[in-house]
């Protein structure tokens, strides 16, 4: 009804504009927001995924980082017998699995003995989790979990030994695809007084619970480190001042003959079958040949790098 002011919501007056109670808000929204930034700042503008573009190209461009302490992949040890000798060599495992309501015997009582000694995590799991975990392997109950390995930089080694006072002895292995191998070459390391062992990253044997067995636990206290490329590595030890001696059959000298294992050495041993593979034959400063009197035509990694360590060894008295 004219008149009526009373009413809720009516408007008493014909004056557009702020209502009492905005809050300011009509008053802040004419307040500046600064100088317009520039076009290669504003998102989605052209220059703006120009300038993205080049930064990521001279981010590609930047040296790579060092890639001291680089990771393996976990890895499980499946069955009884396996299970057990693991834990009796010592392989890090950090946790045992055992099936519900096993069959126990001699085996599965020790395994769960050695790992309660160690202190490994010990869980009970039914038969198809293990199944899954162990993609349908015979696990027969029992499973062991291995931490994946930490590598050290190639770099490591021979600064370690350089930080005590001694000539680093490296043994660097070149297309050796077998882990009991690699395991044998640590041992013999380990037994000669050596600084550890350098390994590629692809197409090699790496640090699988076999070559932790076949170790006999002395990869425990020797350092075994992963090159990305075998050749730059052994250019950078020699650039350090080592010097690179390569095992080969058709080598120039004999191993007696050579005058150089007393001092700073990295000792290049290759596949039985194959040998050392081009680039890393010709990096080496020599290529020597172990004398083999009784005829044989090769000798296997392990112990082609036991018998040169120990005259290594021999020399520095």
């Amino acid at each position: 009804m004219a008149g009526n002011s009373q009413r809720r919501n009516r408007r008493t007056s014909n004056k557009k504009g702020a209502q009492v109670g905005s809050g300011g808000k009509r008053r802040r929204s004419l307040e500046g927001k600064g100088p317009t930034p520039p076009a290669s700042a504003r998102k989605g503008h052209v220059k703006n995924r120009v300038a993205n573009a080049k930064a990521k190209q001279a981010a590609s461009r930047r040296p790579a980082p060092r890639r001291g302490g680089a990771k393996g992949t976990a890895e499980l040890v499946v069955g009884r017998n396996p299970v057990v000798e693991a834990l009796r060599e010592g392989v890090p495992a950090t946790t045992l699995y055992v099936q519900q309501f096993i069959d126990s015997d001699e085996r599965v009582r020790e395994a769960i003995q050695l790992a309660t000694e160690r202190g490994l995590n010990l869980l009970e799991a039914p038969r198809p989790e293990l199944d899954r975990m162990t993609n349908g392997l015979n696990h027969q109950g029992l499973v062991a979990q291995i931490p994946p390995y930490d590598y050290a930089h190639p770099e490591d080694l021979s600064a370690a030994a350089f930080d005590v006072g001694e000539d680093p002895l490296i043994v660097a292995l070149d297309g050796v695809t077998d882990p009991r191998n690699l395991g044998a070459v640590v041992r013999s390391v380990s037994a000669f007084g050596g600084h550890g062992v350098v390994v590629p990253e692809r197409r090699a044997a790496g640090m699988t619970a076999g070559a932790w067995k076949t170790s006999a636990g002395t990869a425990a206290r020797t350092p075994v480190a992963r090159a990305t490329n075998l050749t730059r590595t052994l250019e950078a030890y020699q650039k350090a001042g080592l010097t690179v001696v390569g095992l080969a059959a058709d080598g120039e000298m004999e191993l007696q003959d050579v005058e150089l294992l007393d001092g700073p050495v990295v000792i290049v041993v290759g596949s039985e079958g194959k040998g050392l593979s081009r680039l890393v034959g010709e990096t080496c400063d020599v290529r020597v040949r172990i004398p083999m009197p009784g005829g044989a035509e090769s000798l296997n990694a392990g112990v082609a790098a036991g018998v040169v360590l120990w005259e290594a060894a021999r020399r520095r008295g």
